[in-house]
């Protein structure tokens, strides 16, 4: 049965593919991202399906999507907190996605039950936000 370091290793590292990524999930685990609500992105998605969509959606708009520089700072084995990063470039906008992201991650019989993950919503809006925005 995978712990929780495992099934986070293998989630970032599975990250271009949503399917297999969100089968990493437990039926009723749930992927949050409670800052997104801020930019009017829904925060919280619930079972692989949803979870699938959401990667999925992700990737349309940053199609080269990965974690990088991962840092695991507090590891037990139903439960694991890192650091991870991303700097890809957004085709939309020609600008460069570069965050921090700080998740948690529960873990229950061998699946994810919880990722939560905390962001810097300044750093998303500055790089998806409309070419139009840079001319206020």
């Amino acid at each position: 049965m995978k712990n929780a370091v495992q099934l986070l290793q293998m989630y970032l590292e599975s990250i271009q593919d949503p399917r297999k990524a969100a089968s990493l999930f437990a039926e009723d685990g749930v992927l949050e991202l409670p800052y997104l609500q801020t930019l009017g992105i829904p925060h919280s998605v619930q079972g692989p399906a949803a979870i699938e969509a959401f990667i999925g959606s992700l990737l349309k708009k940053v199609p080269t999507f990965s974690f990088q520089r991962v840092r695991f700072l507090i590891e037990t084995p139903d439960q694991v907190f890192a650091e991870y990063d991303v700097e890809e470039p957004v085709p939309a906008t020609g600008r460069i996605y570069k965050q921090s992201y700080a998740g948690r991650l529960v873990a229950r019989d061998g699946k994810i039950q919880l990722l939560r993950e905390a962001m810097d919503t300044v750093a998303a809006q500055r790089a998806f936000a409309p070419v139009e925005a840079d001319q206020d």
